[in-house]
């Protein structure tokens, strides 16, 4: 007989486990998962519907980049699945019937929930096409964005019956937007894995810019960039030739390298400017601003030598021949990807898309107001407390009565098999005597004869 086949390597008993005992799965180290979703997939209009997959990829890797809404859908549908899906941010898209377009951020599974109106939007492809030299995606959305944050603590100093939004609001919307993407550690995270910045800039409020209400605007500018970085001290040509051999390793193509057959000697590509379209033609093309460069240590990755392999790879790093670790001078250049959003928050939300409203830009409301919207929360919660714990109980006696149906149905069919039995038995008797009278009638009419 075939022995049966035992998974082992990424089924529970494997030998190949983390040593901490933490599943990949576990919520443990389970960064946070968005769901950028639309309301109403027929009524946005296609503008919206373009702008909805573009922060899809701009929330890239951790949202569905291929979820499909139906018009049928509801925010019931999207909060039911979050749970098993381990989704922890709903960015929800919609359109009022005034025609602006609003979004939602909420936290699953217990809020709250920030409303915005986008005041403004650009899309990817309208960004790309007012750029000369625009980049693409490719690797960049392979790992999370670096998220830069500005102005979003308004300073003391200000007044603050005029403040947009109470300082406790302030907070609670920097930690929700921190949240939206896993934490970076300097110290363990590689710098090559950082290839986009995703910049929220909160407008500081001017004294002139108020609305009817006397309030500042609470306004968001969201941008989406891609980190580029170049070697310093080069010459365009010469990173011409970097970028072409880079290529040529990564694929079998000849693109990009530029045609020194007509020269004799490679330093005329170099020093001359018209040979082959590249050359120290001006201090700007060769260098950039020193706001713009960083210094980063590249660390090579080190093959297991043997002991004599290692002692000479010690005696040549001793006499100056080798380093491990090499620090280069880089310009960092920021390329922007899009979407453009401008967002105005309009409200906050105690619980999803629901509930106690904490803040509002339009209304306004009195000491005594507050205190008895606070007392008919409180009467609400309690009711529904009430009404959890009659339902709980009903549940209950429901499921014991239907045991106690289920213990008297089998009781009533013992009954009913043990009498089975029992006239099995008698008529089983009968027949025996009856089979067994002729016998005896036979043997009484021998002895008779005799």
């Amino acid at each position: 007989m075939a022995r049966r086949r035992h998974k082992k390597r990424t089924h529970v008993g494997a030998q190949n486990r983390p040593s901490n005992g933490v599943l990949p799965n576990s919520s443990a180290i389970r960064g946070p998962k968005t769901l950028v979703v639309r309301m109403g997939a027929g009524d946005v209009g296609s503008s919206v519907s373009q702008l909805v997959k573009d922060v899809r990829k701009m929330m890239e890797p951790g949202t569905a980049s291929r979820l499909k809404e139906r018009k049928s859908n509801r925010l019931r549908d999207y909060t039911t699945m979050a749970g098993p899906l381990g989704v922890t941010h709903l960015l929800l898209f919609s359109r009022s019937s005034t025609g602006n377009t609003n979004l939602r951020l909420a936290l699953f599974p217990r809020g709250p929930t920030l409303h915005f109106r986008v005041e403004r939007y650009s899309l990817c492809k309208d960004v790309r096409k007012a750029m000369k030299h625009p980049k693409g995606g490719g690797k960049d959305y392979l790992s999370s964005p670096l998220l830069v944050m500005n102005n979003f603590i308004s300073p003391e100093e200000g007044d603050q019956n005029k403040r947009s939004v109470p300082k406790h609001l302030e907070t609670l919307s920097t930690t929700i937007f921190q949240s939206l993407f896993p934490p970076i550690s300097p110290q363990s995270t590689p710098l090559s894995s950082i290839r986009r910045v995703l910049l929220l800039d909160r407008q500081v409020p001017e004294s002139t810019a108020t609305d009817s209400t006397g309030t500042d605007p609470y306004i968001i500018n969201v941008r989406h960039f891609a980190i580029v970085t170049k070697p310093m001290g080069l010459s365009r040509g010469i990173r011409r030739i970097n970028a072409a051999a880079r290529t040529l390793k990564e694929r079998a193509s000849s693109k990009g390298l530029p045609n020194l057959g007509k020269l004799e000697d490679v330093a005329d590509y170099i020093l001359d400017p018209s040979a082959a379209g590249g050359g120290f033609t001006s201090g700007s093309e060769s260098e950039m601003d020193t706001d713009a460069e960083v210094e980063v240590v590249n660390v090579n990755r080190k093959k297991v030598l043997s002991k004599n392999q290692g002692e000479e790879a010690r005696k040549s790093e001793g006499d100056g021949q080798h380093s491990g670790t090499e620090a280069q001078k880089r310009a960092v250049k920021l390329i922007e990807l899009g979407p453009r959003i401008t967002l105005r928050m309009t409200k906050v939300e105690e619980e999803v898309c629901g509930g106690k409203v904490m803040w509002h830009e339009y209304l306004s409301k009195s000491e005594d107001q507050i205190q008895q919207m606070e007392r008919v929360w409180e009467t609400r919660k309690r009711d529904k407390a009430e009404r959890k714990r009659v339902q709980k109980e009903n549940v209950e006696k429901k499921r014991i009565s239907k045991d106690s149906n289920i213990v008297a149905t089998d009781d009533v069919q013992e009954g009913a098999q043990n009498d089975d039995d029992s006239n099995d038995s008698e008529s089983w008797d009968d027949e025996i005597s009856e089979t067994r009278s002729p016998s005896s009638s036979r043997a009484a009419q021998v002895q008779d004869t005799q």
